[in-house]
């Protein structure tokens, strides 16, 4: 008896400790796009490598039944909502289109390598089954026979028409109307240039080169940097490919040897691993453009986005050329009038790595501004705080930091962004702004989970993420902002909040999934705050001495505005440019010949130098593929928009809420020239861009 009482009493203590447990754990959500608490978000993230590859095969587990299941419904039953809803799902917000996402971001961010290749090889096999999905000739069917049937006696919302057309369209270019061996070499095809593409990313991330140069080789770097430095055996520094490294070194350092060196490392990241690597993926598009019934890639790729051909692509950009040509050789005789010491002028032109040198040089001597000194206005916490003032203005929106544990990296932020007015909680933005090895490079947002209204209007809770490599604290600094920091945030804040603002009823079509050459205009808008008096004042305060950037400093600021854009627009153009070049006509490139005839025809007093292979690391070849035009295809409609803001007030929350309920807010679910039309009450024109930029 005595021994049942110690059993029970065993049994209720342990029932209640567990109670106690299981209480305290994290709430699990039901699927993945269901987060509510910051402990809903941590669990998200896998923290073991074979966790990736179990959640990689469940969920792809449960995306082969819901595609079986459309299958299976009988064709006169067929609904917009048995169909067309189901397949949005799948592809936009079931756990498997989440768990894509999150193994894009780990692959990116996490310091574990077998979490990195983990996800890697999980991305890999989610965007291959993908393939599959978007290639399934009865799925196809199912949709054919909707559209053709059932659809024509449904009451459909324009953007689920829309959303129709456009899956149409999907189908097709995934060829599903070509022949079964022609479809199958199509499915081949768009997997290994997956691959490919994968691998061309993970090349880049991966490469750590360093160069060393002793101390008086760091000549005109500050101590605080230097300090900050690791040395070799030999008592050497050494110097990273790290971008706040980079930049530091281009921009400041006097010695033209050491600039000179690390330029060639930078720019030769990922060389030569990724030479075949693109090879390989311009050959296998070509082929893909083939079978799809294009000329080339480029016009393949071209053909769904704003700008609807190759020809008006090259002949935007040509225009830009010659429109920027005088306005860059004015800059460049500007520049060049008195050259730093050591800059000495090659046939004429500027080597590249002096190119930076010279004109932090040309803003010190001209307007008297020193980027170093204006850093120290731009600590990283107040300057964020000035930042997210701003959008809490001009969007009416509340911003909370939420204290975050158990993440990939310990210097990973997270905010909780609110509806202002409704207080309701809209996100989270995670921020990771700093470097560390094998970390992705540059910098970028990627949406996790996207926000769409479910069956009671409202929309769920939305996840971005933001990554950045900025300066770190040195010495007794706190980490500084450059202006160009400042402006990159902006930029990917700008990013974010499209993720989370852009709540449409179809998962695809949620926030950034908009047509590419039109991605990036709620982004490049933001960067004008930064060039208004009253914005510089209200995110500026000196990390000592609290003080905001004088009225003089920031006058001076203003009027550097215009002295380099003429280049700029060259250099974007020349991109651009290669970037269609690359993915014409042919299977094999001469990549560094493209380069350089584009590189002397466009850059006309810039050295070109042939030891560099700088698109073995550009990047945006394989994501954006030959529509890198978009970015200034995007800045021209942003300045357009930008204009009408201004008339408002960059604070005014009416034109704000105007912005980001018909621009920002239809994420994809309008096209791009329509929903333009509608905000500007007009055709969208040029010509706030051309004088924006002094051209």
């Amino acid at each position: 008896m005595k021994q049942k009482k110690l059993i029970f009493w065993f049994v209720c203590i342990l029932s209640f400790v567990m109670l106690c447990y299981m209480r305290a754990m994290p709430t699990i959500p039901q699927e993945l796009y269901q987060v509510i608490s910051i402990r809903d978000v941590v669990r998200l993230f896998p923290n073991k490598a074979e966790q990736v590859t179990k959640n990689t095969k469940l969920y792809i587990r449960q995306a082969k039944k819901r595609i079986k299941a459309i299958i299976e419904v009988d064709d006169k039953e067929r609904t917009f909502a048995n169909t067309a809803k189901v397949l949005d799902n799948v592809l936009g917000l079931s756990d498997l289109a989440i768990f894509e996402n999150i193994t894009e971001l780990l692959e990116m961010v996490s310091p574990e390598k077998s979490i990195r290749d983990a996800s890697h090889e999980a991305l890999a096999t989610i965007k291959a089954f993908l393939i599959d999905v978007m290639s399934n000739r009865k799925l196809y069917q199912a949709f054919k026979t909707y559209v053709d049937g059932n659809m024509q006696q449904e009451e459909l919302s324009d953007e689920e028409r829309y959303f129709i057309d456009e899956i149409m369209k999907k189908f097709k270019r995934n060829g599903l109307e070509l022949a079964d061996d022609e479809l199958e070499q199509v499915k081949k095809l768009k997997k290994e240039i997956d691959e490919l593409s994968l691998q061309f990313a993970k090349n880049i991330a991966t490469d750590n080169r360093t160069i060393t140069v002793s101390k008086d080789e760091l000549a005109g770097l500050d101590d605080d940097f230097i300090n900050t430095l690791k040395t070799s055996k030999d008592g050497e520094f050494i110097l990273g490919v790290d971008y706040p490294t980079y930049f530091n070194v281009m921009e400041n350092c006097t010695n033209s040897d050491t600039r000179k060196k690390l330029y060639l490392a930078f720019s030769n990241r990922a060389y030569p691993s990724n030479e075949q690597v693109l090879q390989n993926l311009l050959a296998k598009r070509d082929q893909l453009a083939k079978l799809l019934g294009f000329a080339s890639y480029a016009d393949f790729d071209l053909d769904d986005q704003m700008v609807q051909s190759l020809e008006q692509a090259q002949s935007f950009l040509d225009k830009l050329v010659k429109r920027a040509a005088g306005k860059e050789a004015q800059e460049f005789a500007d520049l060049t009038q008195s050259l730093p010491d050591g800059v000495v002028l090659n046939e004429g032109k500027l080597l590249p790595w002096d190119s930076a040198f010279a004109k932090q040089h040309y803003k010190k001597q001209k307007f008297d501004i020193d980027e170093q000194k204006i850093a120290e206005y731009f600590p990283v916490e107040q300057t964020i705080e000035g930042l997210l003032a701003i959008y809490e203005s001009f969007f009416s929106l509340r911003f909370e930091e939420v204290v975050v544990h158990k993440l990939w990296s310990n210097d990973v932020r997270a905010l909780k962004v609110y509806d202002k007015a409704t207080d309701q909680l809209l996100g989270y933005i995670l921020m990771d702004l700093y470097p560390r090895a094998n970390k992705y490079s540059h910098a970028a947002n990627l949406t996790v989970v996207p926000t769409i209204f479910g069956k009671d209007n409202k929309p769920n809770v939305g996840i971005s993420a933001i990554i950045a490599n900025f300066p770190k604290a040195q010495g007794d600094k706190p980490p500084l902002f450059k202006r160009s920091d400042v402006s990159t945030f902006f930029h990917e804040f700008g990013h974010a909040l499209h993720g989370l603002l852009g709540r449409t009823h179809m998962a695809k079509f949620s926030g950034t999934e908009t047509k590419t050459d039109f991605v990036e205009l709620p982004s490049q808008i933001l960067e004008e705050w930064l060039w208004d008096k009253d914005m510089l004042k209200m995110i500026s305060e000196h990390y000592q001495t609290g003080d905001t950037l004088s009225d003089d400093l920031i006058d001076r600021i203003l009027a550097t505005k215009h002295i380099e854009t003429g280049f700029f627009v060259q250099r974007q153009a020349f991109l651009a440019l290669l970037s269609l070049s690359y993915y014409l006509q042919g299977q094999e490139k001469d990549l560094q010949g493209i380069a350089k005839e584009l590189h002397e025809k466009i850059m006309k007093n810039r050295v070109f130098i042939p030891e560099v292979h700088f698109y073995a690391n550009f990047g945006h070849l394989p994501e954006y593929a030959a529509k890198y035009y978009g970015y200034l295809w995007s800045k021209v409609f942003a300045l357009d928009i930008f204009a009408q803001v201004k008339k408002h007030g960059l604070l005014d929350p009416e034109i704000g809420s105007k912005y980001a309920h018909e621009v920002i807010g239809k994420g994809g679910s309008i096209d791009p020239n329509e929903l333009l039309r509608k905000f500007l009450g007009r055709e969208p024109n040029d010509e706030a861009f051309f004088a924006d930029m002094g051209l």
